[in-house]
């Protein structure tokens, strides 16, 4: 699996979050749906390999296409050719999108360049990564510029270091507080 490649703290920090957030939406009875592109699904095998995530976990989709994002979540192409694909805008897009598609209560959307070359299109570096958050009243979007915080810009790192901060997002959006780790 790519995770193996990937840095031992990064992927200890990933399991450690992912068990928590995990462990807290179980105990809560509050829902989850995920649409990814650059971590191609690391995020929801992360969510479901918690024991009891089928009680939370609702929908995981990797939307890699512009196409799926705008035939799928319903991303509006407006947006895609105003902001680009890589952009806030489209993250929080995505995350309302996949939330009202599954119904969850918590929808997560991600985008961004995993590498391990920058986006010659849009000029952005690898390891920039947009992450939005979205219940029905709420929503947190971030802009992620892993190349400046990851000893190593790995694609690998970049995938599971976006993970884990879509999942502390998701933690801030429930107001369940992370000590850090590692």
């Amino acid at each position: 699996m790519i995770i193996a490649k990937c840095d031992k703290v990064v992927t200890k920090k990933l399991d450690i979050v992912t068990d928590c957030v995990v462990k807290y939406l179980c105990e809560h009875g509050i829902t989850v749906s995920t649409a990814e592109s650059c971590t191609g699904g690391i995020l929801s095998s992360a969510i479901t390999s918690v024991a009891g995530a089928s009680g939370i976990f609702e929908l995981g989709m990797c939307c890699y296409s512009e196409r799926v994002k705008e035939s799928v979540l319903g991303v509006d192409e407006e947006i895609i050719s105003q902001y680009g694909v890589y952009s806030s805008q489209t993250a929080m897009a995505m995350a309302s999108g996949i939330r009202k598609l599954s119904n969850a209560d918590i929808g997560v959307g991600i985008t961004g360049i995993a590498g391990p070359h920058d986006d010659s299109v849009s000029g952005k570096r690898a390891g920039t990564v947009y992450i939005s958050v979205c219940s029905e009243d709420k929503e947190i979007t971030r802009e992620l510029r892993l190349y400046e915080s990851l000893a190593e810009v790995t694609r690998e790192n970049v995938r599971v270091e976006s993970a884990v901060s879509a999942l502390r997002m998701v933690a801030e959006l429930v107001g369940l507080e992370i000590k850090e780790v590692i």
